[in-house]
């Protein structure tokens, strides 16, 4: 009998693993949206692979775009081409993009795709789909895969008089202008797309998926492809701001009962952005949110957002929808909130600081995506609004617009102020039991002073902490006061403990980093290899250059025409000289022909250089491709002692020996055959060239 049960049990347990259940219940998970529209530079693969650290304290997830090629040029994704062999994308290669995906696995971070199957581009004409070989299968989409209907049928008029068909069916959603809507009822398009949801998952290391449009056809298929795939995350661009058409898509997704994705709560976004827009805090009021619904099955599936990459103001002839104001208050609120949070890039940027105290607080209180809700007190008026959650720790109480004229209830007279700024605070309730430090981890240019609090219901709590990396306990560290402070004037482990009775219950770590240097602004060099010679033959070269804020330093396209030249090692380059301003300041490329042709004979965008560098100008396709060639050219810019003396074309122990033979004559460079890593780092290269000058002259 026990055997049966036990059977019974395991036979349970695989069958609800299987299941896609499309967001994790008692999720306390926050996810970023690792970039905003043409992030090119912030959400390049190696940039974001180098916040790994800082990320994973903050964040289990982070969504990235669509990391396939689009065809050659500058894009954000939306209209991609490659699902598996191209993966040279405008924010890197596949190898740094597998690197970044490791390392993110690596601290804890899910990487979340960019899944844009409503549509895709084709490579010379209406419906020419590339032929793809991945695990020896060749997948490729044919003309019968594009919807009768697409493109309001220029698609099916273009397709008959050039000899095409295209599929019998019509949309399962709505049609989209631009690119090929896909027949999701082909099942061609099926296998094609489970092939690549399989490929993102299990090759490439993807946790999940964020589905693009799928307002574009029906949620079943949704479910049909997280079933096959099952990945632990899916969320569904579903942009609509009626929760009603929410949760028809959430139950549109169910196989055998169960919701197989979330959906980013864009009522939830209507209302954030209308509350602070207008400051009219009472909006926040609201149960027509999805992670407001008493259905806990709606929270659950509810992925909140403030602002993205569509809705964020762009430029001025591209203004979107944004949040225009009180953008920390509008993220307070958030946070503090039940469902899955997604933080915009650009507001983590450029209000890191009071986000990650917002986090830490919602991770004190235990917030999930299941968490319940609930007013507080009488927000009457439109000038504040005040909401508590309730976690697994205790509860997270938000109170936001004019706050000063906001009176909390006798209730809340205990609970603990534990992160604020213009027009919100937020604050704990002692049943956290947590310590608390007033300053986030994170990298700073002065020193300062942080105060530490004891959140207790024991009124005689304590804190112990150490600064050396060691977890305090009650006989090891300095014992203090709830309420002390420390100063905090070089690079610092902080861990902090609360003690209670003697014990120590919960510690907290702070790391700073603190660099007191100044930046002083250097001079680089963007060499060009000729391209006026064969096999370009371009009649002159300009440079098209901006930089990381968008300005232009060349003046407007096609830019400046060059004529500064330098032979180096033999070859001609154009050359101009550029002044790095900052520690993240860059600069980007164009090269072109210049003139009235520039724009057919131009080369690919070159992003992010920050040091003198060489290019070259290879293959044309639709624009010219570049490649990086510095470390071939890098070594002869000051003279023989610096490159490759013998003209070999490689820095080796050959250019050793021939540097003795010029300096001291063939007699004498017998005494130092088979010299080759001079200076003793393993490699041969330039500085034991330097070296042996050093050793035979004197240095």
């Amino acid at each position: 009998m026990k055997k049966t049960l036990a059977l019974f049990a395991l036979t349970l347990c695989v069958a609800l693993m299987s299941k896609a259940a499309g967001w994790p219940e008692n999720y306390g998970g926050v996810m970023l949206q690792g970039f905003y529209w043409d992030s090119y530079g912030d959400s390049r693969w190696t940039n974001l692979e180098s916040q790994a650290d800082e990320l994973a304290e903050f964040f289990s997830l982070v969504w990235i775009p669509q990391s396939g090629n689009c065809g050659g040029s500058s894009s954000m994704g939306y209209d991609d081409l490659y699902w598996f062999t191209n993966y040279r994308s405008s924010f890197g290669t596949e190898s740094e993009l597998r690197s970044m995906i490791k390392s993110f696995n690596s601290k804890g971070i899910g990487t979340i795709a960019d899944v844009v199957i409503n549509h895709r581009k084709t490579l010379t004409n209406w419906v020419d789909f590339p032929a793809e070989t991945y695990n020896g299968v060749t997948y490729q989409l044919q003309s019968t895969d594009i919807c009768k209907g697409d493109d309001g049928g220029e698609t099916l008029t273009w397709a008959t008089s050039n000899g095409y068909s295209l599929s019998s069916n019509y949309d399962t959603g709505e049609d989209w202008s631009g690119m090929r809507d896909l027949d999701h009822k082909s099942e061609n398009v099926q296998t094609n797309v489970k092939a690549y949801l399989n490929f993102l998952l299990n090759d490439l290391g993807y946790a999940g998926f964020r589905y693009d449009m799928t307002k574009g056809y029906s949620a079943t298929y949704t479910g049909l492809y997280n079933t096959a795939a099952k990945p632990t995350y899916s969320v569904g661009e579903y942009w609509d701001g009626n929760v009603s058409a929410l949760t028809n898509w959430l139950n549109g997704t169910k196989v055998d009962g169960e919701i197989t994705s979330a959906a980013f709560d864009f009522a939830f976004r209507y209302v954030v952005r209308d509350a602070v827009n207008g400051a009219s805090w009472t909006k926040l009021h609201t149960t027509s949110t999805l992670n407001t619904q008493s259905t806990k099955e709606y929270r659950q599936h509810s992925v909140t957002f403030v602002e993205n990459h569509d809705t964020q103001y762009r430029n001025a002839s591209e203004q979107q929808d944004p949040i225009k104001q009180y953008i920390p208050a509008a993220n307070a609120y958030m946070l503090a909130m039940p469902g899955t949070p997604c933080v915009f890039l650009r507001h983590w940027l450029d209000y890191k600081e009071e986000i990650k105290q917002m986090i830490y607080a919602r991770q004190a209180a235990g917030v999930t995506n299941t968490s319940t809700s609930m007013v507080v007190g009488n927000n009457s008026s439109k000038n504040y609004y005040a909401r508590r959650s309730v976690g697994t720790n205790g509860t997270l109480l938000g109170v936001y617009g004019e706050t000063g004229n906001y009176t909390l209830s006798s209730t809340y007279a205990s609970y603990v102020k534990v992160a604020s700024g213009d027009k919100y605070y937020l604050a704990l309730s002692p049943s956290c039991e947590t310590p608390w430090v007033d300053k986030p981890s994170g990298d700073y240019d002065e020193t300062f002073t942080v105060t530490m609090t004891a959140i207790s219901e024991t009124s005689t709590a304590k804190l112990v902490y150490t600064t050396d990396g060691s977890t305090p306990t009650a006989t090891n560290g300095t014992t203090v006061s709830s309420g002390s402070t420390l100063n905090i004037t070089e690079s610092t482990v902080l861990k902090v403990g609360l003690l209670v009775n003697g014990s120590v219950t919960k510690v907290i770590t702070r790391t700073y980093n603190i660099d007191l240097s100044e930046f002083e602004p250097y001079d680089i060099t963007v060499y060009l290899k000729d391209p006026t010679v064969d096999p370009n033959n371009w009649p002159q070269v300009a440079y098209y250059v901006w930089d990381k804020d968008n300005k232009q330093l060349c003046g407007n396209w096609p830019g400046t025409v060059i004529t500064d030249t330098k032979t180096i090692n033999g070859v001609k380059f154009y050359y101009k000289d550029f002044t790095i301003t900052s520690k993240d300041y860059y600069v980007n490329f164009v090269f072109s022909q210049g003139g009235s042709n520039a724009s057919s004979y131009q080369t690919v965008d070159v992003n992010f250089v920050n040091t003198t560098s060489f290019f070259e100008v290879t293959t044309q396709t639709n624009k010219y491709e570049v490649e990086n060639v510095t470390d071939s050219y890098i070594g002869y810019l000051d003279g023989p002692a610096t490159g490759d003396v013998n003209a070999d074309g490689e820095v080796n122990i050959a250019d050793v020996n021939a540097l003795i033979s010029i300096i001291l004559g063939n007699s004498k460079a017998e005494d130092y055959a088979g010299v080759a890593d001079v200076n003793g780092d393993a490699e041969i290269n330039i500085a034991d060239v330097n070296a042996v000058i050093a050793i035979i002259l004197g240095d």
